[in-house]
């Protein structure tokens, strides 16, 4: 598959780069997708929420009432659950939420959104670039000139480039990754994908690496 090269400037390079047929153009599998997403989002998840059970509660022990007698149900102590400001039943514990997902699995997740991007004509391969300093405005302007103001962009570029970076970090549709960061819930929330052409071959080395 070929596809133009283009600038910065949004105008085509007149070049054009090959891209290999099993990592852009294979048939998605939307459940592999799926299970690298789920494992994404989960591992973002601090898995720090707790509630106080009945025992953790500071509060008496003293019996409230007596146990038979008052033609009411039977009380405990005041740390009970059906007391306000007693303790909770079933409440969430701190747990780990990670799960482990085979790499084979992961890569195909990624080709597999890859492909769904090349197949929309939301992936534009672009020639290296960088900026003289970190300047939200260049950043504007490339987004401008590439159409995709208004879209969810995410570029991967090939090296972890800071000018690059610092210049996306104000912009909330816009998201920086290098190759090594490039994952399935980063291609599927964006709307284009925008790869500088040097990390082609990282990309296709990356995921066809046994």
């Amino acid at each position: 598959m070929e596809l133009k090269v283009y600038n910065i400037n949004g105008s085509e390079t007149g070049r054009t780069i090959s891209l290999d047929d099993s990592i852009f153009a294979i048939e998605p599998n939307d459940h592999a997708m799926y299970l690298d997403c789920k494992q994404y989002l989960a591992d973002q998840r601090q898995g720090t929420h707790k509630s106080k059970e009945r025992s953790e509660i500071a509060h008496s022990t003293r019996k409230l009432k007596r146990q038979k007698g008052t033609g009411g149900a039977r009380s405990g102590d005041i740390k009970s659950p059906v007391f306000v400001g007693g303790g909770r039943i079933f409440g969430p514990k701190p747990r780990d939420y990670r799960f482990k997902l085979n790499i084979k699995v992961k890569r195909l997740a990624r080709r597999s959104a890859l492909s769904y991007k090349v197949a929309d004509n939301a992936f534009t391969v672009v020639e290296n670039f960088t900026f003289e300093a970190p300047r939200t405005k260049a950043m504007n302007e490339v987004l401008s000139k590439l159409n995709i103001s208004d879209k969810k962009s995410l570029f991967v570029i090939e090296n972890q480039n800071n000018f690059v970076f610092l210049s996306a970090r104000n912009l909330k549709n816009v998201k920086v990754v290098n190759v090594s960061q490039l994952n399935t819930y980063d291609i599927v929330n964006a709307s284009n994908i925008v790869v500088s052409e040097g990390s082609i071959s990282e990309i296709t080395r990356v995921l066809t690496t046994k």
